[in-house]
């Protein structure tokens, strides 16, 4: 099934079309704001709404233009926007057009309280705590505040040739500065993360129910790309690894007869009335040519997300459709 010839049903609608890694952020003062990778990989874009449902159709404003040379010139990827210790950030990934894949994560930041309008500037790659942070391909990542300090989840690949990405976690000193060492948080270690490419990247944090959850996306970007859940006592240790369980299987993955293939890459937010929502990206069709990487139909789509037995349970059936 191509992109000219797919089935349409009632779970493929898109909320906001071709774009990946969406981040959605519902703010203290009710407005909500939506970022996520452009299509050309070469911007970082905003925008925002007094309602969920009118971002699908809100002027979108490009903050960042990549560079045209060195560092942050290439593949300016899943951008994410914070609002921390007064200050808002945006969390991004970019390459370098001499070493393509080369990324590594930077940071910017707003010179103003309105991220819309006030101008941004570069902080450049978070400062690291330990010799071993980003010294390889590192990108999608996340921070969140959890009783009173400051997380940071990340993708890293090692190895040599066809390399491994897991994700790792460290704690923040200020929203640009690491306080520890980075901590292996899980490795492709089953079927359906290892499909074409071993991969754990796209970590989501979200806190409900005594516990706290990172979803995550797995295998390579094609159909094949699904969603794990890690879990851990809200007390706990988030340093400690022996703290998570990772769920035997994935929580979203490709479904037929829905029409959607290769989700992932979720972010967690509240609506209007305070129910927990997921954003993720899918396509509507298996058939991909050339590198799925670069196919620019991956769509926005919006799920809602109850809980049962203390988890989160993920179902196209819950997808919001016509907001």
């Amino acid at each position: 099934m191509n992109a000219n010839n797919f089935r349409k049903t009632k779970y493929n609608e898109p909320f906001i079309a071709q774009r990946a890694d969406p981040f959605i952020l519902h703010a203290e003062d009710g407005t909500f704001y939506f970022t996520a990778s452009h299509p050309a990989y070469d911007r970082i874009v905003l925008r925002h709404s007094d309602t969920l449902k009118g971002l699908a159709g809100a002027e979108e404003i490009t903050v960042w233009k990549k560079h045209e040379e060195g560092i942050m010139s290439i593949h300016i990827w899943a951008p994410e926007l914070h609002y921390l210790r007064g200050s808002w950030y945006i969390y991004y990934a970019g390459g370098d057009k001499d070493d393509v894949w080369a990324i590594r994560p930077y940071v910017l930041k707003c010179t103003g309280q309105d991220p819309m309008t006030d101008p941004w500037v570069e902080m450049g790659m978070l400062q690291r705590a330990d010799a071993f942070c980003f010294n390889d391909f590192s990108l999608d990542m996340t921070v969140f505040e959890h009783r009173g300090r400051m997380y940071t989840i990340w993708a890293e690949k090692v190895n040599q040739g066809k390399k491994i990405s897991s994700l790792y976690i460290a704690e923040l000193e200020s929203p640009t500065v690491l306080k520890t060492a980075q901590v292996l948080l899980t490795t492709p270690d089953y079927d359906w993360e290892r499909v074409d490419f071993w991969v754990n990247e796209g970590p989501s944090f979200l806190e409900a129910e005594g516990r706290v959850f990172v979803s995550f996306s797995a295998s390579a970007t094609g159909a094949c790309y699904c969603m794990g859940l890690l879990s851990a006592d809200a007390d706990a240790d988030l340093l400690d690894p022996a703290s998570w369980k990772k769920e035997r299987h994935p929580v979203l993955q490709t479904d037929e007869e829905a029409g959607l293939y290769g989700p992932g890459h979720n972010t967690f937010f509240t609506d209007e009335e305070g129910r927990l929502v997921t954003s993720y990206h899918a396509r509507p069709y298996d058939e991909i040519i050339g590198d799925p990487l670069y196919d620019i139909n991956r769509h926005t789509y919006l799920m809602d997300v109850p809980f049962e037995n203390g988890m989160p349970v993920f179902s196209y059936q819950n997808n919001r459709i016509n907001l």
